[in-house]
């Protein structure tokens, strides 16, 4: 079921997610909220989606990675990250209509479990890094507008 996304300034957005334990992971009510995720995601032309971001404040981020389609990522976190970092211009579904600059890991190792609970382990560069690493902000509460250093088209605040 396609979900209504929160935009900023909603306050959810900037709280902490609580991590999934991994007896929650195959109940019905993780594997539909998976589903939904992925639902809204593509119903909003996105390619990463984090469960606050709908108002669910779980530790559960969908990413597209175009190789495999869109994937669940439970508990994810940088594993390592490069020394070197890249800019790029992003955007989110939440905060509607604005774009920045931001400067992130150019790769980074993710650590996470997979929709049935797997441990996963892989090493990502380029805009898959981006996108991980956008997505694991919003569990902590952070959006990207908190570390861009340069909008191409200004918030009005």
């Amino acid at each position: 079921m396609i979900k209504p996304i929160l935009t900023e300034p909603n306050h959810d957005l900037r709280l902490k997610s609580d991590k999934v334990h991994l007896r929650h992971i195959e109940k019905e009510e993780t594997q539909e909220l998976i589903d939904d995720m992925i639902e809204t995601m593509n119903h909003a032309d996105g390619i990463g989606l984090a469960a606050p971001q709908i108002g669910v404040l779980k530790r559960i981020i969908i990413v597209d990675t175009k190789k495999k389609g869109p994937q669940a990522f439970i508990n994810p976190k940088v594993a390592s990250r490069s020394l070197l970092r890249v800019q790029a211009e992003e955007g989110c579904l939440s905060v509607p209509g604005i774009f920045g600059i931001v400067k992130r890991y150019r790769k980074v190792t993710i650590k996470a479990l997979d929709r049935h609970g797997c441990k996963v382990k892989f090493r990502i560069g380029g805009m898959e890094a981006v996108i991980f690493q956008h997505e694991i902000d919003h569990l902590n509460g952070m959006l990207f507008t908190d570390r861009a250093h340069h909008f191409t088209n200004p918030p009005k605040m």
